[in-house]
């Protein structure tokens, strides 16, 4: 028998639970950092030096936090369903909260890429990387991440599974960041939907969708229950 499809959209609020700063809290600003100045094409084109400090410091502070009870409860699901992850963070909370089928949308935290092969993607974990670490092509590495302004590559991997979800959870994300914002609507009309995040988001045109108002921690760990016991 196969299992039904449950397909998991997570954003920033779900990290945030863990203590992971994100841009939104203070007015587009992450500790003393605007957007515009180290997660922009045009940023690391002025200073590789600002840009690459920037993530080392996000990858300093990914390293003392752990994964909370909403990830680890998303792991649970494996249990009984068939679970995709597709998630806008670039921690890596998903994988030690034991998921193991994620997609990052927006790139990865703890992994680096070259600058003149895009297919050259090194796991550096929670190291600095600096200006003069080289690709083995000898190209400059930059962040694997997604900036802003920058192609989603994933987002058509990312749409193809929503359409094939049985249920779908959009945990901790504010849907006003497109294209991601998006994915539900590719879901099939079978496919029953919950929102768990605790501000008001724009749900007018989603049919068969439950909104849970409350935080990620509290809300998927009893949710996850409902639906191993209903399955």
């Amino acid at each position: 028998m196969n299992k039904k499809k449950i397909v998991v959209l997570t954003g920033a609020g779900i990290s945030a639970e863990s203590g992971i700063k994100t841009f939104r809290d203070s007015d587009g600003l992450w500790e003393e950092y605007r957007v515009e100045e180290v997660a922009t094409y045009d940023a690391w084109l002025r200073n590789q030096e600002l840009v690459l400090e920037f993530y080392n410091k996000r990858r300093r502070q990914l390293a003392t936090v752990e994964p909370n009870a909403a990830h680890k409860a998303l792991a649970r699901l494996e249990e009984k369903f068939d679970v995709q992850i597709v998630t806008q963070n670039v921690d890596d909370l998903h994988e030690r909260g034991g998921s193991t089928k994620i997609l990052h949308i927006h790139g990865e935290l703890v992994k680096v890429r070259s600058t003149g092969d895009e297919n050259l993607v090194y796991n550096v974990g929670y190291k600095d990387v600096n200006k003069g670490d080289l690709c083995e092509k000898g190209f400059q590495l930059r962040p694997n991440i997604v900036w802003f302004g920058e192609a989603v590559p994933l987002i058509e991997r990312a749409a193809e599974l929503v359409m094939e979800a049985d249920i779908m959870l959009v945990i901790g994300t504010s849907m006003v960041v497109y294209p991601a914002a998006g994915l539900i609507h590719y879901t099939p009309s079978h496919c029953k939907k919950y929102l768990i995040d605790p501000n008001s988001t724009p749900t007018r045109g989603i049919s068969n969708l439950e909104v849970i108002a409350e935080k990620a921690g509290t809300a998927v760990p009893r949710l996850v229950d409902e639906l191993l016991a209903s399955n």
